[in-house]
């Protein structure tokens, strides 16, 4: 079986019982950020496998079900649903291959807001929401939007989620970035084509033994009433929450909780997140600057086009990934765009997020 193989020459034995015997030494925990690290590769190597024997496992099965094909035995389902099985284990695993950046398998903190165009972007800033929403439930991850503001007429002003799951950094970080929707306006009388634009970014959400420290003096902290949805629960006192980070301008908000010492908690978890990742990206930038290596495309890039009129399409720019069916991928069928960038960021052959001329 050669996927098995390729997991197999993936997970050296040797390192793992190295590594257990290491994590059961008495001075283990003297150097705890050490001790985390050994930890992380050890859960790694753990994963990888129990994901070989899996495969290994599947394929034994698949042989003696072809075995019983070949001897005249009717097993045709039970052949379809055994590849089908296989396969589906065979690209989770290979997308987990793909995310070992150093946060990859963190929680995730999503943040959606709406370009310029008033309430055509807003509305199309609630559907990228409600995408996400769903992407992650199609997931069984778990999602809580800790921060609405609506928008004036429809949609929304700006949205923070928290999505708590395996690797939800490392797949929400393929839709960084600007998406652009191309439709007939519902809020136009003319009925006319309009384009509009929202951005989506993506943090991880940092562990316990990350510290980022914000002092109090850096910080301006304003309370006031919750709105928006599921607000009617929580708006009977200022229990909002809005951090303004001074030294940089961030402003975070959340207003999920009714209790006004749990959103500042949360709100300050989405500062330091967004803090760290200011961090990353400038010595990100120096390294690129004193290696002359070109830069990763920006946040900003516009990346995909959702077009419903006057054709039905979805296309990445990156990638050239397309479907050809808007309202799946709209209701949170983006797993395949997700595994497409993904390789292609592996492998260093992504494009420019360019959008087409004829869009």
């Amino acid at each position: 079986m050669i996927c098995v193989a390729i997991f197999e020459a993936a997970t050296p034995e040797d390192e793992l019982h190295r590594l257990e015997a290491r994590a059961s030494a008495p001075d283990f925990w003297k150097d705890q950020a050490e001790a985390q690290k050994i930890l992380q590769r050890r859960r790694r190597l753990e994963q990888d496998r129990d994901l070989t024997r899996s495969l290994k496992k599947r394929g034994e099965d698949l042989q003696v079900l072809f075995e019983w094909a070949e001897a005249g035995e009717t097993v045709d389902s039970e052949l379809v649903q055994g590849l089908d099985a296989l396969d589906e284990e065979v690209q989770a695993g290979e997308i987990k291959k793909m995310l070992g950046g150093e946060h990859d398998r963190k929680n995730a903190i999503l943040a959606i807001h709406p370009g310029a165009g008033g309430t055509e972007s807003q509305d199309w800033a609630e559907m990228l929401l409600r995408m996400y929403l769903r992407w992650a439930e199609r997931r069984g991850f778990k999602r809580e939007v800790i921060d609405y503001q609506p928008g004036d007429e429809a949609g929304l002003k700006s949205a923070t989620v928290t999505v708590t799951g395996e690797h939800a950094y490392g797949l929400l970080s393929a839709e960084v970035g600007v998406h652009r929707l191309v439709r007939i306006s519902p809020f136009d009388s003319a009925a006319r084509r309009h384009t509009s634009f929202a951005s989506v970014y993506a943090w991880p959400e940092l562990p316990d033994d990350v510290d980022i420290e914000v002092p109090e003096k850096d910080i301006r902290v304003d309370t006031y009433r919750s709105s928006g949805a599921g607000g009617q629960h929580v708006n009977v006192t200022d229990s909002a929450i809005r951090i303004t980070h001074l030294p940089t301008g961030i402003v975070v908000s959340c207003q999920n909780e009714r209790s006004q010492h749990r959103n500042r908690d949360s709100a300050m978890r989405v500062l330091k997140a967004r803090l760290y990742d200011i961090k990353l990206r400038e010595q990100h930038e120096k390294l690129q600057q004193i290696s002359g290596v070109k830069k990763d495309i920006a946040f900003g890039s516009q990346i995909r086009s959702y077009v419903l009129h006057p054709y039905q399409m979805v296309k990445d720019h990156r990638t050239k990934e397309q479907a050809s069916d808007p309202t799946r991928v709209l209701d949170g069928d983006i797993d395949e765009f997700i595994k497409v960038y993904l390789m292609k960021r592996a492998t260093g052959t992504l494009g420019d997020a360019v959008a087409d001329e004829e869009d």
